[in-house]
């Protein structure tokens, strides 16, 4: 009977087995349908004052802030181990913050200084710079407050001045992150009529308002000072339509690329937009996420090594052109073996 069974079940599929091609290593290395390489992944840095100087993030196991100095030498490793572009964040020192964020635009501040030292010591590594004004306001907000309300258009001016002086100081990729209407048209009109043609923008067009930004804003110094929240201009996290109207229009207003934030809770929103739009796009492995796999592999929960990869390879097969990641070096590395 059982015999029976087996020969009846094989005729039913056709005399198809599946599990072939998964049997042995090298066939699933041959049939695997997405690639993941170091040219795949951004490294995101966050930069501090001082020379030689490294300080913990509590809430984000062995990531570091770097002075300058340090950022180049770290730059030279992404570089040698295949990593093709950095992104850059500042910790703006507290007594340079202010509620106008006129720091961001100092072409002598902690972001261009890193830019202009990355640029000349390691000239093939791409650097996108951050543009939003939470690493220098004294609020902790992404855009100029007056009596509790998020200003558009006067967030939107600054922001073009802040492009305009990390343009200078050596930026490859201008990455406004802070979901002001119409900042991506302003940011490409005045880099053109400076002469930064070639600059591109990063758009982060589909930015939600996550609570798995936590560590980050720890990491920048932003988070102990926010006051209120960011929901007037981040998106809701229940909405997908949505995203897809904000991709559109920063793809209509110049963005040569667009990102997704969070990651892994918003993959749904990454195939749509690979799906829909022909540009590339990215998504941010943010510092929640990263803190989950380091704390859960910590307590024996997860095989750290596994989750990262699986992880990364998940932004992949759902058609990420490129993922931001704290891991990229360590990924990158073993990848290279």
């Amino acid at each position: 009977m059982a015999q029976d069974w087996q020969k009846h079940d094989m005729e039913f599929l056709g005399g198809r087995r599946l599990r072939r091609t998964r049997r042995t290593a090298w066939s699933r290395a041959m049939v695997r349908e997405t690639m993941l390489t170091p040219s795949d992944l951004i490294w995101p840095l966050f930069v501090i004052e001082g020379h030689n100087e490294k300080t913990q993030i509590r809430t984000m196991p062995g990531v570091e802030r770097l002075s300058v100095d340090l950022c180049v030498e770290a730059a030279k490793a992404a570089r040698d181990a295949g990593i093709p572009a950095l992104a850059l964040f500042p910790n703006t020192p507290d007594h340079l913050r202010s509620e106008s964020g006129a720091e961001a635009y100092n072409p002598d501040n902690l972001m261009c200084r890193a830019l202009s030292a990355i640029k000349d010591a390691v000239p093939e590594v791409g650097l996108i710079a951050d543009v939003a004004l939470d690493e220098y306001s004294s609020d902790g907000q992404d855009g100029l407050v007056r009596d509790g309300e998020i200003l558009n258009d006067e967030t939107v001016a600054v922001m073009i001045r802040s492009a305009l002086v990390q343009s200078k100081a050596g930026a490859d990729i201008i990455a406004p992150s802070d979901m002001m209407d119409g900042r991506v048209g302003a940011i490409r009109e005045a880099l053109d009529g400076e002469g930064f043609e070639q600059k591109q923008i990063m758009a982060y067009a589909a930015k939600y308002a996550s609570y798995y930004y936590g560590p980050f804003r720890e990491a920048v110094g932003s988070g102990s000072r926010l006051k209120g929240d960011k929901r007037t201009y981040q998106m809701d996290y229940a909405n997908s339509d949505e995203a897809m109207r904000e991709i559109e229009q920063d793809i209509a207003e110049g963005a040569d690329s667009v990102m997704v934030k969070p990651g892994l809770p918003y993959l749904d929103i990454v195939r749509r937009a690979k799906d829909s739009f022909n540009i590339p796009i990215y998504a941010y492995q943010v510092s929640g996420e990263f803190a989950m796999i380091e704390m859960a592999a910590a307590a024996g929960a997860i095989d750290r090594k596994g989750a990262i990869l699986e992880s990364l390879w998940a932004f992949k097969r759902a058609g990420a052109s490129g993922v931001l990641t704290y891991f990229a070096l360590e990924v990158a590395r073993e990848l290279g073996r």
